[in-house]
């Protein structure tokens, strides 16, 4: 059983959900990435999942694109981030998982790259522009060293495939919100209730739902039918203040923003 796989089983057995706020590695520095971190995970976050900056990035809106592009300027290399991440990793209790491009998986070789991620304490990855069915080399050394490789199901996912897509993913599911981009909004659809309750029936796996929540009231909305919610954009953004901003009161100013979605989960 995986580390991801013992949390969501203990969440459960409590009645839990699972809070897991997105940050991009690097941004400003990864000094600032270490600090949020440890904030977060003492205001209560269980889980965290990490961006490692990419050029093209899949899906992600302009806030994490422009974050990523910072962090690429400022010349951050993946070495760098997961030695951060493995000193952080030992210093809280809640597992990482890294948001990843195959091309940097392929460039270092999933091997190599699956092992990188064991030595630094990492637990899972999610690899966006890695196709489920093209996944199950990758999938194989994951299972080989117990890190969870958490797979995509979006809005406009056929559920047939949805279905297997849910018999590929280890850890748990990550249902897209929206069809589209990462950001911020005001409304979410108002079907996605509705489908990600379908998908529940579907799996054992725990589901989490990203793209688009930023506000309690979201958190309110879907906490009882999903086992974890992903909150990226309005955090990344906050972050990039700490670049220009006291970094102390920046720092603050997260966990408050995080500890506001936390009191609906109850």
């Amino acid at each position: 059983m995986s580390t991801i796989d013992e949390l969501f089983t203990k969440l459960r057995s409590e009645g839990r959900k699972a809070l897991m706020p997105f940050v991009t590695a690097g941004d400003p520095d990864l000094e600032f990435t270490a600090a949020v971190l440890k904030e977060l995970t003492d205001r209560g976050c269980p889980i965290c999942e990490v961006g490692i900056p990419y050029s093209d990035p899949i899906a992600d809106g302009p806030v994490i694109q422009a974050s990523y592009t910072r962090a690429l300027e400022n010349n951050i290399r993946l070495t760098d981030i997961l030695n951060t991440l493995g000193d952080v990793a030992g210093q809280i209790a809640a597992p990482l998982v890294t948001m990843v491009s195959y091309a940097i998986v392929y460039r270092q070789g999933p091997q190599q790259f699956v092992d990188r991620l064991v030595e630094h304490g990492i637990a899972g990855m999610i690899v966006p522009d890695l196709p489920a069915e093209e996944s199950s080399s990758l999938a194989a050394v994951c299972q080989s060293r117990d890190v969870s490789l958490i797979q995509l199901v979006t809005p406009t996912t056929p559920r047939e495939r949805a279905v297997r897509i849910a018999e590929t993913s280890t850890g748990f599911l990550y249902y897209v919100s929206v069809a589209g981009i990462t950001g911020e909004r005001t409304r979410l659809p108002a079907e996605l209730v509705e489908n990600v309750g379908w998908l529940r029936e579907q799996t054992s796996l725990p589901v989490c739902i990203g793209f688009g929540i930023s506000q309690p009231k979201h958190v309110q909305q879907l906490a009882p039918v999903a086992d974890g919610l992903i909150v990226g954009s309005a955090i990344v953004r906050r972050m990039a203040e700490a670049a220009s901003k006291d970094r102390e009161k920046t720092l603050q100013q997260i966990g408050d923003y995080v500890a506001s979605l936390l009191a609906p989960m109850g």
